[in-house]
């Protein structure tokens, strides 16, 4: 089955701290992942920032809200048991514990309405679904795909602006992006080496380290129609003419299915660039974005709090 949402795993969590002892989040993850009868494959999925597992991040918020509720409390790092007012909660058979059951506890509303007035000061937009998928992921979910969809708007915008740039801007952004990726040694030596102006693109060559031990040849097509087969074939024999083994083909559209099957197909070693993949390059690498604004999130340093 699909891993569950957060608030899916409240009850079960609950129920399985119903014998009063202390459980470790560790155990109450493994058990839990018994019960729902997860895979490997759904054990091994991670949050999108790749921090964490998806299940075991759940676990975790899910064992937060009970917390906050009063439902759990921590009985040291890492392990928590039941508390009478969960116990209560238990003796009504609920079919569910969510968001809106913990609702009627004033801990709960208390930490709720700090989450909200936290949300509302980041004043980030929303899609229509936004406040749906906020409902079932954790927060931490919550602020990825804000993040996501932040990046999504913004390496659009770069593609809008790169079409309405100059042929000669669009060579300058290329060759700012290789060297900003580690290619061509410095900006000037990059700059000597590539720019051959054509077509609203460029063609060079670039060495592939700052010593020059291979070099690699590139072109770019600042496009709006996909890049068909025979645009790749006329590459693979530039290539070939120059005794090249690796090639780079950048455009600002995409690549048709016969472009892509070729490429993968041939002894020379050529890497496809759409202008998905080019705008997310630039934004990884900060090529023509700046930082509006940081964010960062912290945890408890349990080496602190270990005592002597």
């Amino acid at each position: 089955m699909a891993i569950p949402d957060f608030q899916s795993v409240m009850l079960p969590l609950l129920k399985l701290t119903e014998d009063r002892q202390e459980h470790s989040l560790g155990r109450a993850v493994e058990s839990l992942a018994e019960d729902f009868s997860l895979t490997e494959e759904e054990m091994a999925e991670l949050i999108p920032s790749g921090r964490q597992a998806k299940f075991k991040n759940r676990v975790g918020w899910a064992s937060t809200y009970l917390k906050k509720a009063g439902l759990l409390q921590a009985t040291r790092r890492g392990y928590f048991k039941i508390t009478s007012a969960g116990l209560e909660a238990l003796e009504e058979d609920p079919p569910r514990i969510d968001i809106d059951f913990l609702s009627r506890y004033p801990e709960f509303i208390e930490f709720r309405s700090r989450t909200n007035e936290a949300k509302n000061a980041s004043n980030y937009s929303k899609t229509p679904n936004s406040e749906f998928a906020s409902k079932y992921e954790t927060p931490e979910e919550t602020m990825e795909s804000a993040h996501r969809q932040i990046r999504d708007e913004l390496a659009a915008e770069l593609l809008q602006q790169i079409m309405v740039c100059s042929s000669a801007f669009f060579e300058k952004l290329v060759v700012d992006l290789l060297v900003a990726m580690g290619y061509g040694g410095t900006r000037s030596d990059a700059g000597r080496r590539i720019g051959r102006s054509g077509d609203e693109g460029i063609d060079g060559i670039i060495n592939e380290d700052r010593l020059g031990l291979d070099i690699i040849y590139v072109q770019a097509k600042r496009w709006q129609a996909p890049v068909s087969r025979p645009e790749i074939q006329k590459f693979v024999g530039a290539l070939q003419g120059k005794r090249a083994r690796r090639g780079v083909f950048i455009t600002t559209s995409s690549y048709t299915e016969g472009a892509k099957d070729y490429a993968s197909n041939i002894e020379n070693r050529v890497i496809l660039v759409d202008g998905k993949e080019l705008a997310n390059l630039m934004l990884d690498h900060g090529v023509g974005v700046s930082t509006a604004a940081t964010y960062n999130i912290h945890r408890i340093d349990s080496d602190y709090f270990d005592e002597i």
